[in-house]
């Protein structure tokens, strides 16, 4: 039998962490360095540059309508700020 976590695509995942994130800090302006989840400030990061790519049309970005939904809805903070 494969684990429900095994099934999870990697960006569910993170974002699974962000709104968890979210539920015990009430913001999503996670760190770019959180010890506890080191690689949670990295995707957040990563989803901030890919927002830029898709926000100016490029083809480049790996990041869809869907998924900008999903973080508005959780308050996700697109523009970075002195961390």
């Amino acid at each position: 039998v494969v684990s429900e976590s095994r099934r999870i695509e990697p960006w569910d995942r993170s974002y699974e962490e962000l709104v968890s994130f979210v539920e015990e800090f009430g913001n999503a302006k996670v760190p770019r360095q959180f010890p506890p989840k080191p690689s949670l400030g990295m995707w957040v990061c990563t989803q901030r540059q890919n927002y830029k790519k898709y926000s100016k049309g490029h083809s480049s970005s790996k990041i869809i309508a869907d998924r900008v939904l999903l973080l508005n809805k959780i308050g996700f903070e697109w523009n970075s700020f002195n961390q």
